[in-house]
């Protein structure tokens, strides 16, 4: 049997496999973020089609936290019910299930907000023209509640585990990069005040779900900026981490304007598996469940990563938009994933996330 089809462990957690669906914004919830039927059948047809562990998409841990329209929220207990019946479909279907939480940081437009966004530092992003508010310290204080709040509802809800949202320019992220955080306070100055909040994060998460709810993390390693961070300072911060008690890292880079996340043309044999080397580079030097995302496409070259130890397992995002089945199709037999990595998916300007290539593709077989 290949490895990729044996059970491993995330903390207390027994994962059936080794493949991972990532987080990605589904676009599928109601105007307020609540969970809606849609869906509710889109993350059953994942767990029906094999994947071992499926993370939601990010969910916001406060409105100001929102980074874009039709996003999951979790700030409220209201949105509870909607998610537990996530959780009810996944594991109905024999598969793990856990949700990542957020907060966008500037990484939001005050028409989504209704207000200014907030920073660690006032230092815009992109080509956005709006300077973000700079938090002060009590409302530091109070985002790290917002988190620690958002995952006590993880677990009321009855998911498996927590992923906290450290990657792709998102307010962890911010406080993480010199790039984002010029604070002389101690949530700045240097590598410990910046990695401070973070820290902050997880000690309060911890303590609201216990010691044997897996809490895990999606880590920008690099960001791809200039004066950014670099694969060393991704690697320090997975250290501190698992000194305090992190479960395992998703491994992804990209920072705001520098984001790399999600590359284009990406086929089975051509530049597949873009961020191998962060995983590797991760698993030599700390100990703990590292898992691979960004660019996977053959069974092979997955089966050789987890194999060779590079990566405990596996994470998928747009292959599994397109077929949310391929797990259950490797173990028939198939080889390859058939997204061509063309993104639409996820720029498009529909409601909610589809492959748009095999909508075309049906279409145009109805029509012949």
């Amino acid at each position: 049997m290949s490895v990729l089809f044996t059970p491993a462990r995330i903390g207390p957690m027994e994962i059936k496999n080794r493949f991972v669906r990532s987080a990605t914004n589904d676009r599928m919830v109601a105007d307020d973020g609540a969970v809606t039927d849609e869906a509710v059948d889109f993350y059953r047809s994942l767990a029906r089609g094999g994947v071992g562990l499926i993370i939601t998409g990010h969910a916001y841990v406060h409105p100001l936290g929102q980074g874009s329209v039709r996003q999951t929220a979790i700030y409220d207990d209201r949105f509870v019910p909607g998610l537990r019946r996530i959780a009810e479909a996944v594991h109905d279907c024999g598969g793990r299930a856990a949700v990542q939480i957020t907060h966008a940081g500037r990484q939001t437009r005050p028409e989504i907000i209704g207000t200014t966004p907030l920073a660690p530092s006032a230092i815009p992003y992109g080509l956005q023209k709006t300077v973000p508010h700079e938090l002060s310290d009590e409302e530091t204080e109070q985002i790290v509640e917002f988190f620690a709040a958002a995952a006590g509802r993880v677990k009321a809800a009855g998911f498996d585990a927590v992923q906290l949202h450290g990657a792709h320019g998102y307010l962890i992220g911010q406080f993480l990069s010199p790039v984002s955080n010029r604070r002389t306070d101690r949530w700045g100055k240097d590598e410990k005040g910046r990695f401070r909040f973070l820290s902050e994060v997880l000690r309060r998460v911890r303590e609201e779900v216990g010691k044997d709810f897996p809490v895990l993390i999606k880590l920008g390693m690099e960001d791809f900026v200039d004066d950014g961070l670099k694969l060393a300072d991704g690697i320090s911060v997975s250290r501190r981490l698992r000194e305090r008690g992190i479960d395992a890292v998703e491994t992804s880079g990209g920072f705001s304007e520098g984001m790399q996340n999600t590359r284009r043309n990406v086929l089975p044999g051509k530049g597949e598996a873009y961020f191998r080397h962060f995983a590797s580079g991760l698993k030599k030097s700390v100990d703990v469940p590292v898992i691979l995302v960004g660019g996977l496409r053959s069974l092979a070259l997955m089966e050789e990563i987890v194999r060779s130890g590079e990566a405990d397992f596996v994470s998928l995002s747009r292959p599994l938009i397109r077929e949310p089945d391929l797990v259950s199709s490797f173990e028939k037999g198939a080889s390859e994933a058939s997204c061509i990595s063309c993104n639409r998916c996820l720029l498009s300007q529909k409601p909610e996330i589809k492959c748009l290539v095999l909508e075309e593709e049906l279409r145009g077989g109805s029509e012949g």
